[in-house]
């Protein structure tokens, strides 16, 4: 069934990315364009793969051929009702990127979207591979262009952050390596194909040593992308310091990979480890959207309140995945979305007030609405999206999680909301004290978003408007994959 269309959505990158490369230096229209067209190749291609995809679910659109037959490693590409929805976030994210992006790159224009491309080709890969050593080598080609893109083209301590991010997430690698090791040594190092992997285990059950070993390597490896409690830390210092699309593609797309991974790869091998860990992860997950609610009730810097956002809302997605319940997992899955689409808006925005402005100190501004009407106002649309409010994306997302932890824990679930209740009280006040109030006259000469911007801008707010007010569109391509999924676990 259309052979080749995902292999086409991670190459139509690099294919850019060798155009760029020959590109003359000072090109920079036509670096624009070039990124602009692969970005819009992607998209295209990933919306074929939603309006196409059976809601019957199973691994459709596959590509599968031997590649090392020594090792057993293949070159096996699918897509579900986990992966589908997120290879169009991806598509949607690098497009909108590109766009908001178009006037703020000024130096080295040829050189950041080359790694933009790069980067976003190994999400892609992550996102439909279906072999181990595939999905590895592209998860590492996804992260390691993030260290250039914030210590080139970066701000505010931009060599600590980069490194910072860059050594947390090659430590969670490390034990992502171990984990899968582990696992192809037990099943007899015959292949490295995730869906004959989950054949080998389910015909030579592993111990319970073995699954309550390996599946919290996993579980920690990836969660350190996920902006797992404690080992957060890199992911504010990595917003505030990245340029506006690189900040887009890491909240938006790049911390989706760590849920992803603990879902594709640990949840389905090992289903019985996260029965076992659950109320582990639930109790982290309860840190991570409480404590990052709250320190980022007390941020003055927009992209830090922003990056601990983040580290909350992300929170909530591995809460529900340790609901162990339909709601819990529908929920979760959809949190990545919403959470995508919500968070990309939120860094465009700021980025556009940077770029004039040349601060983030949310106390320094006052009264900007006169002056940047278009990004105010496109602020507290994800502003409104973050906090929950019905009819974007994020309301359905949270409601579902909280309507299975309320069935799973309650008490729990009681507490958790509090962070909900502590992001609605940092996004009015900041709106309020930056946007609203006495016009500071130091900031008369800012000037609204371009018309290129507005387009991304209403991109990313029609998607949150469109799957919140109709979330079938999501739900039914979720569904039927994320029963399975759930069934392998309640039955482990």
């Amino acid at each position: 069934m259309d052979v080749g269309v995902l292999t086409a959505m991670w190459v139509a990158p690099m294919i850019g990315v060798l155009i760029l490369i020959f590109l003359p230096r000072g090109a920079d229209l036509a670096v624009r364009l070039v990124s602009l067209a692969a970005a819009s190749v992607t998209l295209v291609l990933s919306f074929y793969v939603y309006i196409k995809f059976d809601p019957r679910g199973g691994f459709q659109f596959v590509e599968d051929m031997m590649w090392i037959d020594y090792f057993g490693v293949r070159y096996h590409h699918g897509a579900d009702g986990l992966s589908v929805p997120l290879l169009m976030l991806t598509s949607i994210v690098i497009f909108c990127g590109i766009l908001s992006s178009w006037d703020g790159i000024k130096q080295r224009v040829k050189e950041f979207h080359i790694l933009m491309l790069l980067l976003v080709a190994g999400v892609f890969g992550v996102f439909m591979s279906l072999d181990a050593v595939f999905f590895f080598i592209f998860y590492e080609i996804a992260v390691l262009p993030m260290y250039l893109l914030i210590i080139v083209w970066g701000s505010t301590r931009k060599e600590y952050s980069g490194m910072k991010l860059t050594l947390y997430l090659l430590f969670g690698s490390v034990f992502v390596l171990i984990g899968l090791i582990a696992l192809y040594v037990h099943t007899g190092m015959k292949t490295t194909d995730l869906l004959l992997m989950k054949e080998l285990l389910i015909a030579n059950p592993p111990s319970d040593l073995f699954v309550h070993t390996v599946f919290p390597l996993l579980f920690v490896g990836f969660g350190m992308l996920a902006a797992l409690w404690p080992f957060h830390t890199w992911s504010p210092d990595g917003h505030v310091a990245a340029p506006t699309a690189a900040s887009m593609l890491h909240a938006g797309v790049l911390m989706k990979l760590g849920a992803f991974g603990i879902l594709r790869v640990g949840v389905f091998l090992l289903p019985e480890g996260l029965r076992y860990w659950a109320d582990v992860i639930v109790a982290l997950s309860l840190v991570n959207i409480v404590y990052g609610a709250f320190v980022a009730m007390h941020q003055t810097d927009f992209k830090f309140m922003i990056g601990y956002s983040s580290v909350s809302h992300m929170g909530v997605v591995m809460f529900g995945i340790g609901m162990l319940n339909y709601e819990g997992f529908v929920g979760a899955a959809f949190q990545m979305f919403a959470h995508g689409v919500m968070t990309a808006l939120f860094f465009a925005c700021v980025g556009a007030i940077y770029d004039r402005a040349h601060t983030r100190r949310i106390d320094a501004f006052g009264g900007i609405y006169e002056r940047m009407p278009v990004v105010c106002g496109v602020f507290l649309c994800g502003g409104l999206a973050g906090l929950g409010l019905p009819g974007f994306s994020g309301f359905v997302a949270e409601f579902l999680v909280f309507w299975g932890a309320f069935k799973a824990h309650p008490i729990v679930a009681a507490v958790a909301l509090v962070g909900l209740v502590l992001t609605a009280f940092y996004v009015l006040r900041a709106f309020q004290r930056a946007f609203y109030g006495t016009p500071n006259p130091k900031w008369s000469h800012l000037t609204d978003s371009s018309a290129i911007q507005n387009v991304a801008y209403a991109i990313l707010v029609g998607t949150m408007l469109l799957y919140g007010i109709y979330p079938r569109l999501f739900l039914d391509v979720a569904e039927t994959d994320l029963r399975r999924l759930l069934a392998m676990v309640t039955a482990a």
